[in-house]
């Protein structure tokens, strides 16, 4: 099995003096969505400095008091000893105790899925190119569609409903499970039952591996460079860092965290580390022992920057967010936030499935925490967004 990763991870006024006086989904490739440390030494890793921990109260037992809407992780492991035990799935009994916990971001993985689950850091999976998200009553939606990929071919296209995969009901399952089955071999099929405005149809698609890249850059006539954030996947960090040293000089930056659903929270601290010299970007908890998470120093603090944010920016995107708005580097524009502000860290379990756990949520450099509630963007802007961004970065002396 491959190595497993450590961690799955009010308006503000406006700042930074003069140059800031105008104007801070569950994906099929799941990893995208879950917030996620690269490595299990992730926390010694340039860049990723632990504060000093304060040991956890304890419990009555003795043992370390769990986060709310967790799982207890001996209970989940014991679960799946013990069906493995008697012959039955331990990656079933354990998804029993987890969902019954309330973990609403919990998951259970086999060897072979969490093996694409690696891969899928990677920037790439097997699947049909969707992403799926949960409704409050249960529904499972079309959240985005790739382009080009087999959902995509077949004219799905966001806000359908899924309601059966293979024949089996998707209603009321987790984001997770929904993932899980949609996932297989290259080259296999799968049958989706599907509902568009009040009518009901199937489709019948064939698995790829797909691939997606996480960073795309787009200078405009005017000077202004758009970095697109797909996906925080290994590598994505370094390309905005990269992006940001071949703009023009003195030009303005658009970042576009749009429906971005986040993914490994290393990457985000790189990303976040192209805007600034050093400092906070989060603090974090890890069953009531705090950490923080700092950014490398020799990032470009001078130049113009605007985050551009929606409801599919999720997670480690969020962390990026919050900590240029708090530090008062960026001024966000766009809409509100989805509110993921979670940390999972992945149990093995006896049977040789991985559990990824909720251990504790991550707050910004001011001490918000977003789990649940979101970032308000400094600019709200529902339609219109990139023209919104040009007239904020036109008020710090950037472009027409």
């Amino acid at each position: 099995m491959p190595g497993l990763p450590a961690f799955c991870l009010r308006p503000r006024d406006l700042r930074r003096g003069a140059v800031l006086t105008l104007v801070f989904l569950v994906t099929v490739g799941t990893a995208a969505s879950t917030g996620c440390w690269d490595r299990a030494d992730a926390l010694t890793a340039p860049g990723l400095t632990a504060a000093g921990a304060h040991p956890p109260a304890s419990g009555p037992s003795g043992a370390p008091p769990r986060t709310s809407g967790t799982a207890d992780r001996e209970a989940v492991a014991r679960a799946a000893a013990d069906a493995a035990a008697e012959g039955k799935s331990g990656k079933k009994a354990a998804q029993e105790v987890v969902s019954r916990s309330g973990d609403r971001w919990g998951v259970v993985y086999d060897r072979g899925e969490y093996a694409a689950f690696t891969d899928e850091l990677d920037g790439r999976w097997t699947g049909v190119g969707l992403w799926v998200e949960r409704r409050g009553d249960g529904r499972i939606e079309i959240a985005r569609v790739q382009p080009g990929g087999p959902a995509a071919r077949a004219g799905l296209r966001p806000g359908d409903r899924l309601l059966g995969l293979d024949a089996r009901t998707v209603t009321g399952l987790p984001a997770s499970e929904v993932v899980s089955l949609l996932r297989g071999e290259a080259g296999t099929p799968v049958v989706l039952r599907l509902g568009r405005d009040g009518s009901e149809r199937t489709e019948t698609l064939v698995r790829e591996q797909l691939h997606i890249e996480p960073v795309t850059v787009q200078q405009l006539p005017d000077g202004v460079t758009v970095i697109k954030v797909v996906s925080f996947t290994r590598g994505s960090g370094e390309r905005v860092r990269a992006a940001v040293r071949a703009a023009p000089p003195g030009a303005g930056v658009m970042l576009d965290l749009r429906g971005n659903p986040g993914g490994l929270v290393t990457e985000a601290v790189t990303a976040a580390s192209a805007f600034l010299d050093g400092g906070l970007v989060a603090t974090y908890d890890v069953r009531g022992s705090e950490r923080a998470l700092y950014a490398s120093p020799g990032g470009d603090t001078a130049r113009p920057l605007v985050a551009l944010v929606d409801g599919g920016t999720m997670s480690a995107a969020e962390l990026v967010t919050g900590a240029l708005q708090d530090r008062g580097r960026a001024v966000a524009v766009g809409t509100r936030t989805f509110g993921k502000g979670s940390v999972q860290m992945p149990t093995p379990l006896p049977d040789g499935s991985v559990a990824e756990l909720t251990v504790g949520t991550y707050r910004t450099p001011a001490g918000r925490s977003l789990d649940g509630s979101g970032i308000t963007p400094d600019l709200a802007a529902g339609e219109g967004v990139e023209e919104r961004a040009h007239t904020v970065l036109g008020g710090l002396g950037v472009g027409p």
